[in-house]
């Protein structure tokens, strides 16, 4: 075994895919362009301290249970009950550890015998997992292809089975956009007893109103996954859905029975950050235009996919390459990780760059400058 794992992992090395945890803090003089603060909250030592100050900063360190079994359970139903406000029309909220435990655990969770999984081609690892221990049967569709959507719906229902669409709102390598609005209505005329999911943990706390993301407002959606732990600076994540979907989760969901439920005062800290943040318009807008300026740097410099958000890639189409570019824009001052498959797809690896409100105009004209010397 250690012979085969050794020459897999010089294999991994030789062609540009070998992955380590960083084993300190990245420097603080580096423009970070990989994480996924969206609105520049994670560091803000204001919010720190007025949470500190705070009576719910006195709440345990550990729920030491599952959430079915822990004693402790004030901080997780007020959290929760303020999410049903945000999102409102009678939907419940479930707490979840992580947004990998919310797509294993709801995913798994929601389907039967008869079930049958459409999910875009581009989803998250966590929702290809989820999709793996549901045991159902599944199909995926090209990317953002809603014609190619059309047709697996098509002959799922001519076999008699219900669809689960699954789709992201964001999606996180490519930064593109799915079409919801379509997508919901070719569900709810051809297979008006599935499900449409929509993973929103790129979009949550970023776009939307008030930061609620893209599916709040779009009628056809029946399970909502949202993240705490990118833009709204904490940890976990949750399911938006209808009363008895909630119970039938409580009742089923396994990664949220057999797990232990999150500290209490994160859990407070999470409900400081989430109204913090649906308040801060200006921080959405002023991302917006980052946005804007990266995109056309990016072009400028050789980019063909044109995301409109946030998230923006520069595909190299070579692991090495890719890697090269990275090592070259640290040298420079910019911490911009390479991403290689299997996190995308072969052909497509590229450099991600994640934009934080934090950073402002003068840090994108930088990169301008560095981008056209490595390249």
């Amino acid at each position: 075994m250690k012979q085969i794992i050794e020459r897999e992992l010089a294999a991994l090395k030789a062609d540009g895919r070998f992955r380590k945890i960083a084993d300190q803090d990245t420097a603080a003089d580096l423009i970070d362009l990989s994480s996924n603060d969206y609105l520049g909250l994670a560091a803000r030592a204001d919010l720190h301290d007025a949470f500190l100050d705070s009576e719910a900063a006195r709440l345990p360190l550990s729920a030491s249970a599952s959430r079915l079994l822990a004693a402790k359970q004030s901080a997780f139903g007020s959290l929760e009950r303020t999410l049903e406000d945000a999102y409102g029309r009678g939907r419940r909220a479930l707490l979840f550890n992580s947004g990998y435990h919310a797509n294993t655990g709801t995913i798994a969770a929601l389907c039967g015998p008869n079930t049958i999984i459409i999910a875009d081609k581009l989803v998250h690892a966590s929702i290809i997992d989820g999709m793996k221990l549901s045991g159902a049967r599944f199909e995926r569709f090209r990317h953002n292809d809603t014609a190619h959507l059309r047709r697996l719906l098509e002959k799922a229902v001519r076999e008699g089975l219900q669809p689960l669409i699954i789709v992201e709102s964001v999606y996180s390598m490519d930064g593109d956009y799915a079409p919801l609005e379509e997508i919901a209505q070719l569900k709810s005329k051809l297979a008006p007893d599935g499900l449409l999911y929509v993973d929103e943990a790129h979009a949550v706390g970023v776009e939307g109103d008030a930061g609620l993301g893209l599916a709040n407002t779009v009628n056809g959606v029946d399970v909502i996954i949202g993240t705490f732990g990118k833009a709204l600076a904490s940890v976990g994540a949750y399911a938006i859905v209808e009363p008895y979907m909630r119970d039938w989760l409580v009742n089923r969901s396994r990664s949220l029975i057999f797990s232990t439920a999150l500290p209490p005062m994160q859990v407070a800290w999470t409900e400081f950050m989430f109204k913090t943040a649906r308040a801060m318009d200006s921080e959405r807008k002023h991302l917006r235009e980052l946005s804007t300026r990266l995109g056309e740097i990016l072009y400028r410099n050789g980019a063909t996919d044109d995301a409109p958000g946030h998230i923006r890639p520069l595909i190299t189409g070579d692991p090495v390459r890719a890697v090269k570019l990275s090592e070259a824009l640290l040298r420079e001052g910019f911490n911009v990780l390479p991403i290689r498959r299997p996190t995308v797809p072969p052909g497509t690896d590229r450099l991600r760059f994640s934009l934080s409100a934090a950073l402002d105009i003068e840090q994108l004209k930088r990169l301008d400058g560095a981008l056209s010397k490595v390249l």
